[in-house]
Parts: structure tokens; sequence; C-alpha cells
């Protein structure tokens, strides 16, 4: 990749980067997977920018890319094996701020997301972001009526899961 293909990605990647954050958080339950699920996303993203022609937006993009990654590396049960990358990424890291009002109510809903499928972490997680459902179907490649129809029954399931602890 070029000097000036490696600034555009990081360009695009730094606003972009907290969602990543909240991909790792809902596939992972310790600090150490997440923070080898985010490099490992990272290299993913890294690896498929020369591909990326923007005919979506880029956090779209970005969004599949790092569900896919994250759904197939968490699905296997076995250890994970991560890769380690030339770049930089401590410049990409984004701190967590907590506020510790929500903090407990967070961790409920977190682990009750945790405990959905892979698909339903994902709507879930995009309806969080405010996605529209046009768009959550562009990234999980199903139709904008699918999605609908999906987005809520994984509504259902979570709160099934959060009123049962």
């Amino acid at each position: 990749m070029s000097t000036e293909q490696e600034k555009t990605f990081v360009e695009f990647f730094k606003p972009n980067q907290r969602l990543i954050h909240k991909i790792c958080k809902i596939y992972t339950d310790n600090a150490e997977d997440h923070k080898d699920l985010f490099q490992e996303i990272t290299l993913q993203l890294w690896r498929s920018f020369p591909g990326f022609k923007g005919e979506s937006k880029f956090s779209t993009w970005m969004y599949r890319v790092a569900l896919n990654t994250a759904m197939t590396l968490f699905r296997k049960p076995q250890k994970r094996n991560f890769q380690a990358f030339d770049i930089d990424v401590s410049s990409l890291k984004l701190e967590y701020e907590d506020d510790e009002d929500n903090e407990h109510q967070l961790k409920k809903m977190y682990k009750a997301i945790y405990e959905l499928s892979d698909v339903e972490k994902a709507l879930i997680m995009m309806y969080l972001e405010d996605k529209p459902y046009k768009e959550i179907g562009e990234i999980l490649g199903i139709t904008e009526g699918n999605a609908r129809v999906k987005m809520n029954r994984a509504k259902n399931n979570l709160k099934n899961k959060i009123n049962t602890k």
C-alpha cells in the first residue's frame, strides 16, 4: 500500500474506530480478547482497504468487514490465532470513558447482548448506532424488509434476556 493510501486509510479509520470497539465489546468478554479482536479487525480493514471502491460509505464498508471478522473468529470455540501486522495501531486506539452512574446497567445490557446470536449482536449494535434499516440490510447482505423483521426478533430476544437477569 502506498504512503498516500496509508494516509487515506488512517483518515477514514480514526473517526470510525469507535464502532470497532463496540463490535469488540459485544463479541468478547475480556480485555485481552477485546484488544486482540480490535487488532485483527484493523488488520483485515488494512488488508482490504485497497479494494474499497467508495460505492458505499466507509463506515458501512467498515461495519461489514469488522462484523464478518468478529463473527468468523468468535464462532470457533478453539483458541483464536490473531495475527500481528506492521502498522502502528497505537495511534488508532481509543480510550473508554466510563460513566459510573450507568456502569451497572451497561454491564447488564452488554452481558445480555453477548448471549445473543452473532447476527442479533450485529443488529442490536447497529440499532444502537441509529443505522437506518436500508444500511443495516446493506451491511448484512439482506433486504431492508428482512433487516426489519430480524431486528424486531433481536430486540424481543434482548428484552427477554435482560428481564430474566
